[in-house]
């Protein structure tokens, strides 16, 4: 490709809106431009970098057994209401109608669809199992989409999805997607981890993220350095204290903590260790009746240290909450306790509550904890001795940095992470609500045992530059680059030797069939070289006059600090032998 049949439209600076660095980056090297709220046009630049992610996921996904095909973007609403989710599924889903006033919804998935497919077209087990998977877009009304392609309304996402006889063979299946994900993801050349994940309201035990590590990441990554340990911070349990409960040694005491009411203001104020506070969580669950209207209410008191946070998920799998949960309300803690939050505690309560005390919780002895009057806090209280042992101890918490690791082969340590990707066993969750039945060996319908299977196509560009940038622009993995080897010619109007140069050294590395750009607008060198730097190409040679009289061209990878000068004759081997190591 000559740079002047292309289109390159690079911006100095980025737009006010921009928020993130691949955001700004992406909008300077012209490969986004801004249509409306989270919606991009994807310039060529950007479109090139798309189809590159693209090529690797099917050659790997056709390596593994799956089978592609095209499902659209507009489905019928009907889909969605066998499973529910057209109503359940909230403002996300773009639902439309069309000139008959037939509903339709916007994809954001296509489980429906898809097993709307196998429940046609799969009869038999002799067909099984089967992997279907498209690369499609997609569209999520976002409340507030932002940073750029991470969080936008329309996407392109690669989802597939498996049919297996059942469980032992869906488990098979989510393997070899997890292998073959593991695949796609070193090739595009990311740091990036597999991390189990909580499996939600599904429900079953297999369910990985795969998350692209950088600072900016939403997501907190839990591992640990000396094992194969990871999960995300929903799922990364917190393992109990190794040592037991010490005996009482204080009394408990009533003692004075005007105006503070978090456990870090009273553990300063009492010169404390922050370690030794209890912080108080009050929660409710509601049973109603067949009208909706709540029957039955009843309030827990979630207990965690004061260096802790409660962690919702975790909460939400406890028996008595696992129906779903929400905070009580400031009538119903004044009911239960006597007292506003920020000096709530489990001694002297005006009603019964249910208590769980996380681990560590249970652990301690002579701790603090509110006294459920204002301005007031327990010191030296004790399980036991003060307070009645919980109803029940639990992990409710989120780890942190230092904790055991689950495994036991070390401890954890915290990075930021960027979901990419994530493999999920479904079970029968979408092929009993649709009826979705093959005949097995004895002529019997069996349902569908499913997996699904997702990479956030355009995702990667974002999360790809937010790993690697830098002061000049994008760092683009040879894999992932628009382009991966640039030739710079300077002059090559004025120079019939800098001209036949970039050509012949064009020609050769397209002959090898290498992705390469020759540089012919005739731009300065050094706009010529900013331009490259911030698109981020991987190598790039230059050719001067007066490097061809030295018989010296110039090669520089995007991560190094200077150039570095090759004899002309070797240039060619030289940039072939950097791409292949």
């Amino acid at each position: 490709m000559r740079a002047s049949q292309f289109f390159i439209s690079t911006l100095k600076e980025a737009p006010a809106d921009a928020e993130v660095a691949s955001h700004k980056l992406m909008m300077r090297a012209g490969m986004i431009k801004r249509l409306g709220a989270g919606i991009y046009n994807y310039m060529p630049m950007g479109l090139r970098v798309i189809r590159k992610v693209e090529a690797i996921i099917r050659e790997e996904m056709n390596r593994a057994g799956a089978v592609e095909l095209l499902m659209p973007v507009v489905q019928p609403a009907e889909l969605w209401q066998e499973t529910g989710r057209f109503a359940k599924m909230g403002p996300e889903l773009l639902r439309v109608k069309d000139r008959h006033e037939r509903d339709f919804i916007i994809q954001p998935t296509s489980e429906e669809v898809v097993t709307d497919i196998a429940r046609q077209e799969l009869r038999s087990y002799k067909q099984l199992p089967k992997n279907f998977y498209h690369i499609q877009t997609k569209f999520r009304d976002e409340r507030r989409p932002r940073f750029g392609v991470m969080r936008g309304r329309e996407f392109t996402m690669k989802d597939a999805y498996s049919f297996d006889r059942d469980a032992a063979g869906a488990t098979k299946s989510y393997e070899a997607m997890f292998a073959a994900y593991k695949r796609i993801f070193d090739r595009f050349g990311l740091r990036y981890r597999a991390v189990a994940a909580d499996t939600g309201a599904i429900g079953g035990d297999l369910s990985h993220e795969f998350q692209v590590i950088a600072g900016t990441g939403e997501d907190a990554i839990i591992y640990c350095p000396t094992s194969d340990y990871a999960a995300n911070i929903e799922l990364a349990e917190a393992v109990a204290p190794a040592v037991p409960r010490a005996e009482p040694a204080q009394v408990l005491v009533k003692t004075p903590t005007p105006g503070k009411s978090t456990c870090a203001d009273v553990a300063v104020l009492l010169g404390l260790d922050l370690q030794r506070t209890v912080k108080s969580l009050v929660l409710a669950t509601d049973v109603t009746n067949e009208a909706g209207d709540v029957v039955k209410t009843t309030v827990w008191l979630l207990l965690v240290r004061g260096d802790h946070d409660m962690n919702e998920v975790k909460v939400g799998k406890l028996d008595g909450l696992k129906g779903g949960f929400r905070f009580a309300t400031v009538a119903e803690i004044d009911d239960h306790f006597g007292c506003k939050p920020g000096y709530l505690g489990p001694i002297g309560l005006r009603k019964p509550v249910k208590v769980i005390a996380d681990r560590s919780v249970a652990q301690l002895s002579d701790f603090v904890c509110g006294a459920n009057e204002a301005d007031f806090h327990y010191t030296g209280a004790n399980w036991g001795r003060d307070l009645p042992e919980p109803d029940a101890v639990a992990d409710i918490r989120n780890v942190v940095e230092g904790d055991p690791s689950p495994d036991g082969q070390g401890v954890l340590a915290i990075e930021r992470g960027i979901e990419v990707g994530h493999v999920f066993y479904l079970g029968t969750k979408y092929s009993k609500a649709m009826n979705a039945t093959y005949l097995d060996e004895t002529g019997k319908p069996a349902l569908f045992e499913m997996g699904c299977y997702g990479i956030g196509v355009t995702r990667i560009l974002g999360a790809a530059i937010e790993q690697n940038h830098d002061g000049r622009g994008i760092v683009w993995p040879d894999a992932l680059a628009p382009f991966t080897v640039v030739v710079c010619p300077i002059g090559m109007d004025r120079s019939d030797a800098v001209r036949q140069a970039a050509q012949t050294l064009y020609d050769e590395l397209q002959a090898a069939g290498v992705d390469v750009l020759l540089d012919d607008r005739g731009e300065r060198p050094g706009a010529m070289f900013a331009d490259w730097e911030l698109i981020g190409v991987p190598h790039r040679v230059v050719i001067s006059d007066r490097g061809l009289k030295e018989g010296q061209l110039e090669y520089q990878g995007r991560r190094d600090e200077a150039a570095t000068r090759v004899p002309a004759a070797d240039i060619a081997s030289f940039v072939k032998g950097r791409l292949k190591a």
